[in-house]
């Protein structure tokens, strides 16, 4: 495990033999990078995660991988994260040269190469108070509908492309025809609501009316904020927030169309799609993991990172109940315009319905902690204080 007093202070053997006037000089190679404003990082161990010992980590290495796959392609001295918060890319060649030769392997394997390749630090929102480990997590899900590739009767309702050069229309004024006789049109729903949701969620699996298949996935967005319908209904009476849910808001659109639509229009952000052969595919640009994939703020957290999530299950999944820990580890490969905050996430669960139950009911408390890379990890848990002290 790491975490001994000789691996958390790399820098302390050259140090001790330096003067303290030469001290301040050689610390400008050792310090710590800086962490986010808003962000508060305590160094801890691998006895302190809730569970650790408890998750079935053998699946968790080839999600790993995918992380490894585009922060390989970095230049070394890159800095990964906000601040370099990551560390390098070169911090990350060691712990990946070390997954990839390691292959198939067990629960006890894959922890034990965690443990050595990473070290656990608490994050926090930095408030000052009791609550600020305290985040909130969501869920989301990949989409399954139905769609047709040109209009009919019953498909009247269109996916579009990015439009070439982008565009400021709102939804609103692309529901009314903004984008009419562009030829963005390349598949049609029959149901708004689908549609709708197709795009918070970002992506979808296809089925063709003809038989066919596609995946689609994010191409783009008109450049206008986020607005969540949910906590307008929410404000507006429209649903109790005891019962808010992807499923009973989509009920509730679908069982009032008018009104529905004019919510949906007070999201003035709209998205749009292409055909992937892939995915789903997270901001990352690797395929997502079910149970595994997280979306994180990339304003606070580096992608491709791994955490440890504690939280709780947001509905009964036997043997566990809704409530109970939900605690596992997770790769930060996705963002989300919804997702903000050093200490909030987006748990993606899978395709489909099934998906849809988990992800829907999804608004969990809970906290993380984030696995910085050894290298980065030593420079981030340098304490000056205890290495003057050692001088005089």
């Amino acid at each position: 495990m790491i975490g001994d007093e000789r691996k958390r202070y790399r820098c302390r053997p050259f140090l001790a033999a330096l003067s303290l006037g030469a001290l301040a000089l050689a610390l400008a190679g050792c310090a710590p990078p800086p962490t986010p404003s808003g962000l508060k990082l305590r160094p801890a161990a691998y006895s302190m995660l809730p569970g650790w010992e408890d998750d079935a980590l053998d699946g968790t290495l080839p999600a790993f991988l995918k992380s490894c796959q585009v922060i390989g392609k970095k230049a070394p001295t890159e800095p990964i994260g906000p601040e370099g918060l990551g560390g390098t890319a070169a911090d990350w060649q060691a712990p990946c040269a070390a997954a990839r030769e390691m292959g198939a392997v067990d629960t006890l394997r894959a922890r034990a190469f965690f443990e050595r390749w990473f070290v656990p630090f608490v994050a926090e929102n930095d408030a000052g108070n009791e609550s600020s480990q305290q985040g909130l997590f969501t869920g989301y899900y990949e989409a399954e509908i139905t769609a047709a590739r040109a209009p009919d009767a019953a498909h009247r309702y269109p996916l579009y492309r990015a439009p070439e050069g982008g565009t400021n229309l709102t939804r609103a004024e692309i529901e009314a025809g903004g984008l009419k006789g562009r030829g963005l049109e390349f598949l049609w729903l029959k149901d708004p609501v689908d549609a709708f949701f197709l795009q918070v969620q970002g992506s979808g699996v296809v089925t063709l009316n003809d038989g066919g298949m596609m995946r689609v996935g994010y191409a783009g967005n008109n450049g206008h904020a986020f607005v969540a319908i949910g906590k307008l209904m929410i404000e507006e009476g429209i649903i109790e927030r005891s019962s808010a849910s992807m499923q009973s808001i989509r009920d509730w659109l679908r069982a009032n169309p008018e009104k529905g639509r004019e919510l949906m229009n007070r999201n003035p952000r709209f998205i749009f799609f292409r055909e992937v052969k892939d995915g789903p595919i997270g901001a990352m640009g690797v395929t997502l993991t079910a149970g595994r994939s997280l979306a994180v703020d990339p304003a606070f957290v580096p992608l491709g990172l791994p955490l440890w999530l504690d939280t709780t299950w947001p509905i009964d999944h036997p043997p566990y109940r809704r409530g109970d820990p939900l605690r596992r580890l997770m790769l930060a490969q996705d963002t989300g315009s919804a997702i903000k905050g050093p200490v909030r996430g987006d748990f993606f669960w899978g395709s489909g319905e099934e998906a849809l139950r988990f992800a829907g009911a999804m608004k969990s408390p809970g906290r993380w902690y984030l696995l910085l890379p050894v290298a980065a990890a030593a420079r981030k848990t340098l304490d000056v204080t205890d290495v003057v002290s050692s001088l005089q």
